[in-house]
């Protein structure tokens, strides 16, 4: 059977997606708004929290949310920013099921004892997003995010390692001090290797290194998963495809990018592939339930 039948609901767990109010949105400056609009042909439309959360609902999804926003704040800031998100995720248990928190590496041990009290503040699923090119100089292999990786271990769950090109700083001289390297799938390959028992998440679409991404999927099992927001369906390579459905077919997992992507046209672009039913289920959601800690379905 291929594909899901129009007009049928899908069930969704979204691995990644961004915050859609304003005070928890990615870009927040002039100049990154005006990045959004130009690249990804989108200006914001910010909800309500409750409004986010029946977004949610409406689109049967539970979702992950990446708190990016706060890689470049103070640790109180950053505090008062999880205090927040902490709060609407406990009114919304049904579909915000937990949060990537996203750090500076350079902040130590302050860092990592707001990770330790995110993790018991009954607030869902907590882990590490790590956005190497947007801490310049510091890629995900660098010994500065070792103790966030020996941390996350310790709590058992995974880290989420973004990969491939990135819009920030996109079209900007000097990419605002971006170094497109911080994202090579070799990074990712250095923290398997030196941490077994690390349970990655590898995130986006690796391209320009897409092949580079598959051979550290395929070699290197403790890279659990790969999840691809950030991306419409239709520009995946042809060898990312034909992984999706193949070898790959049990690690793929969705990230529906909200709010850059309406769920309606990334859902309606995964189905225009020409996936079986099965493929799609395992990257809509069952891939996801049986991969992250506490997401599977009771």
């Amino acid at each position: 059977m291929l594909g899901i039948a129009p007009g049928q609901r899908h069930r969704i767990f979204d691995c990644h997606s961004f915050w859609g109010t304003k005070r928890g949105y990615f870009f927040q400056t002039p100049e990154a708004l005006e990045s959004q609009r130009r690249i990804w042909g989108r200006v914001p439309a910010y909800h309500t929290e409750d409004e986010m959360a029946d977004v949610f609902r409406r689109h049967n999804a539970r979702v992950i949310l990446d708190l990016a926003f706060t890689m470049w704040m103070n640790i109180d800031d950053i505090r008062a920013a999880h205090d927040y998100a902490f709060d609407v995720q406990r009114r919304h248990r049904d579909v915000i099921f937990g949060h990537w928190l996203t750090f500076d590496p350079r902040i130590g041990k302050e860092g990592l004892r707001e990770f330790e009290r995110a993790l018991g503040a009954d607030a869902g699923f907590v882990g590490i997003s790590v956005i190497g090119q947007q801490s310049p100089g510091c890629p995900p292999s660098d010994p500065v995010w070792f103790p966030f990786y020996e941390a996350s271990i310790e709590a058992n769950v995974p880290v989420l390692i973004y990969t491939g090109l990135t819009g920030y700083g996109q079209g900007f001289p000097g990419g605002n001090g971006v170094f497109l390297d911080d994202g090579h799938p070799r990074h990712i390959d250095s923290v398997a290797a030196r941490f077994p028992q690390l349970k990655i998440l590898a995130g986006r679409p690796a391209w320009p290194w897409q092949d580079e991404m598959l051979a550290v999927l395929l070699h290197k099992s403790n890279v659990v998963g790969y999840e691809l927001h950030g991306w419409s369906p239709n520009a995946f390579t042809p060898a990312l495809r034909r992984e999706i459905g193949g070898r790959l077919q049990d690690r793929v997992m969705f990230g529906g990018n909200y709010p850059m992507f309406e769920y309606e046209f990334i859902l309606e672009r995964w189905s225009a592939l020409g996936y079986s039913k099965d493929v799609l289920d395992k990257v809509f959601f069952r891939n996801a339930e049986r991969i992250i800690p506490g997401a599977a379905m009771r």
